[in-house]
């Protein structure tokens, strides 16, 4: 049976020049279009919501009656009023929030880089550029699963995923310190699938969910899109402010934390062992799941504390995928996490997309795992890019571009602008010149890092880069010479 809903206390009867029916009916409107209210969902008693009100049941019945006749809502004889299925308005994400300027909307920046043309270049994007990948070992890899008998190239995975790919998970994990039984893992389409599919299972909307600020900047779309209430805790270089987040929990009581911790992203910074004991401390004392994205954990040179390892799997979730090492294209995640969550978990996952990646994707990984040649790109990544870090921030600081910290590994830096500059209109002039940035704010839930920008130095190593940006960024009075320091400085 549907729970009634609680609508919440209101005064209708002392707004003065509005009726009192008017007011219960809006506030009613106000709820369906903030998802309060469900499709299908039984509304509180007449005698119920004119006590919450304070209203006369008349009140109530005559509002009730409006929204019948409009077939907002419908009465079922014996039971009570109930949403309609229609009721409900198309959810638009980007009016959810008040307006954001183009250049720190998350999804407008992310449209930016997924749609970038040939001739733009994409310093501002999150993932490495495909010759950095390990075609060779893909394609073989592919061509191995051609020859194959079997259902590979055509079934649906099972509902836990590939079992082959799961011990090898297995295997992994325990190399982190993560003991992980068979029950406590679940392959999904996406690292992003991973997080939407915990989404789905523990929030409800309206629920407090904690970030760090600044975060990945589609952790804010997805809570947009769950209609969760976003709070943020600030970001240091040893993870977060431990202090503010121990007042948050104990303040706002969110339902989820979710976080980096292997490098985080968008600033690089490493977790401390000390700053993670007192954050699971504080989780635990006031009931908050940590959702913990380790997608960026094969580019430390040496793993750092996670939590997961730490808390056992017993209030952490470990997601994570192999879009950023191996392929965006044959895409494939995971998550970790007690038993008894991943099974409503595989749930959810077959409701909304009939389970996860399908065999192809699942074994073509597999192969590339197995083989040896993972570990070797691997080594080789981290090599390549712990010279390109090193370069491209020095390029960076020759035109006022500072690192906020030098990372252990990865591939973002974390930077602050010039004096005098803003990231909106840095990153609406480079755009002009076809070159995609990614402006601090996108990642900021309190739209803090104005004078931020993240930068991806695998996409850095064209000069136009470094030239549009010094455009952008330099008065034209003093352009020309520094740029004449940038050229001597590169020969």
């Amino acid at each position: 049976m549907q729970r009634a809903t609680h609508l919440g206390p209101g005064t209708p009867d002392s707004r003065r020049g509005g009726s009192r029916t008017i007011a219960v009916v809006d506030a009613i409107r106000q709820r369906l279009a903030t998802r309060a209210l469900s499709a299908g969902q039984r509304l509180p008693s007449i005698r119920a919501f004119a006590a919450a009100m304070g209203v006369s049941p008349a009140t109530v019945v005559e509002a009730y009656d409006r929204l019948a006749a409009e077939g907002v809502i419908r009465a079922r004889r014996g039971s009570g009023f109930y949403v309609a299925d229609t009721a409900l308005p198309p959810l638009a994400l980007a009016d959810r929030e008040p307006r954001r300027p183009r250049a720190v909307d998350p999804f407008w920046v992310s449209r930016q880089s997924l749609d970038a043309g040939p001739g733009t270049l994409t310093p501002g994007c999150g993932w490495l550029p495909a010759e950095w990948m390990p075609q060779d070992a893909l394609r073989r890899a592919v061509r191995a699963l051609a020859r194959s008998a079997g259902p590979v190239l055509s079934d649906y995975g099972g509902a836990r995923g590939s079992p082959a790919l799961r011990r090898l998970l297995q295997g992994r994990l325990a190399g982190i310190g993560i003991d992980a039984f068979s029950e406590q893992l679940v392959l999904t389409s996406s690292g992003t699938q991973a997080i939407d599919l915990i989404c789905r299972m523990l929030l409800r909307a309206g629920d407090a969910v904690l970030v760090d600020d600044p975060c990945y900047f589609n952790f804010l779309a997805l809570l947009r899109a769950h209609q969760a209430r976003i709070i943020s805790v600030p970001m240091t270089p040893g993870g977060p402010d431990i202090a503010q987040f121990e007042a948050i929990l104990a303040a706002e009581r969110p339902r989820l934390y979710i976080t980096n911790s292997g490098l985080h992203n968008p600033t690089g910074a490493t977790l401390s062992l000390q700053t993670a004991h007192r954050l699971l401390n504080a989780a635990s004392a006031h009931d908050t799941i940590i959702v913990e994205d380790d997608i960026y954990g094969d580019f430390e040179p040496e793993p750092s504390p996670r939590l997961a390892a730490l808390d056992g799997l017993t209030r952490v979730i470990l997601v994570g995928s192999f879009s950023k090492t191996l392929s965006a294209s044959v895409r494939c995640g995971y998550i970790a996490a007690r038993a008894d969550w991943i099974e409503p978990l595989i749930d959810l996952q077959i409701a909304t997309g009939f389970g996860g990646p399908g065999q192809f994707a699942a074994e073509t990984l597999t192969q590339v795992l197995t083989s040896g040649s993972y570990r070797k790109h691997v080594e080789e990544l981290r090599a390549r890019l712990g010279r390109a870090r090193p370069r491209v921030a020095a390029r960076l600081q020759r035109i006022g571009i500072a690192p906020w910290l030098m990372p252990r590994g990865g591939f973002h830096l974390w930077c602050s602008l010039p004096d005098g500059c803003t990231a909106i209109e840095v990153a609406q002039a480079a755009l002009e010149e076809h070159v995609v940035l990614a402006p601090g704010d996108v990642f900021s839930a309190a739209q803090s890092a104005a004078t931020m920008m993240r930068f991806n130095v695998a996409h850095c190593e064209d000069s136009r880069v470094f030239n549009v940006l010094e455009r952008a960024t330099t008065p034209p009075a003093t352009r020309s010479s520094r740029r004449q320091s940038v050229n001597s400085a590169d020969r």
